[in-house]
């Protein structure tokens, strides 16, 4: 289960792992907190960003092989923070779907990239992410609302962080190149602007460069942690 801020998060740091996870057939799903309101690279008007961001970001998930994308409402592009109610309905939604595996924003802040991984709305839905893993998905006295709609205590056995310093495991996703760009086209308000075949593949030769990897190959970088 993939749990990011905004559409398009997932796409620009993970679509590459996640199409291998499908391809492994490992069934993944996304929870989207916000629709993007306020992110446009185009001249799209911010009404019309949120149905427009969202049916983007399906088709993207369509684009890696993912079919089950859920959106929050009630919660605004900018001025996320990790409040109780974020990390009840961030925790409802584990509970339901029961992952062992949970990928999202890194709640720690690199100093050294402030754009991007370091938007609060990132840090602030992986700390939320976070404690919704522990202590609140797996304590039954957490949110005793949530066991009268039926959804049980669930414990998650690893979760992987994106955009976090000093990452600590790679994913090649040299055979997935393909599927990244697709995924990120899709985004078109975000990236119409961009090469997107040059920004995804020297993103990802970088970090495959940087981990030591052979010479031509493209990776993806993250933070692996298990919970128990």
């Amino acid at each position: 289960m993939a749990v990011f801020a905004h559409p398009d998060d997932i796409d620009f740091g993970c679509a590459g792992t996640i199409a291998t996870w499908v391809e492994e057939g490992i069934q993944v799903a996304y929870l989207i907190i916000t629709r993007g309101a306020a992110g446009g690279a185009d001249a799209t008007s911010q009404a019309e960003l949120p149905q427009l961001r969202e049916r983007e970001q399906r088709a993207a998930a369509a684009a890696v092989g993912v079919r089950q994308v859920e959106f929050l409402d009630g919660y605004a592009d900018g001025a996320l923070a990790p409040t109780p109610g974020l990390r009840r309905d961030i925790t409802a939604v584990i509970r339901r779907f029961r992952p062992d595996r949970v990928l999202t924003n890194s709640p720690l802040r690199r100093w050294e990239q402030l754009v991007g991984p370091g938007h609060p709305d990132h840090m602030a839905v992986g700390e939320a992410t976070t404690s919704a893993i522990y202590p609140d998905a797996r304590n039954r006295f957490a949110y005793p609302e949530l066991l009268a709609e039926g959804l049980q205590p669930w414990v998650v056995r690893e979760v992987w962080y994106f955009g976090g310093p000093a990452p600590d495991h790679v994913v090649d996703v040299t055979g997935q190149y393909d599927r990244k760009v697709a995924a990120m086209r899709a985004h078109r308000s975000q990236t119409a602007h961009l090469d997107v075949e040059t920004w995804v593949r020297d993103q990802l030769r970088t970090v495959a460069d940087n981990a030591g990897l052979p010479a031509g190959r493209l990776a993806e970088a993250f933070t692996v942690l298990r919970t128990e």
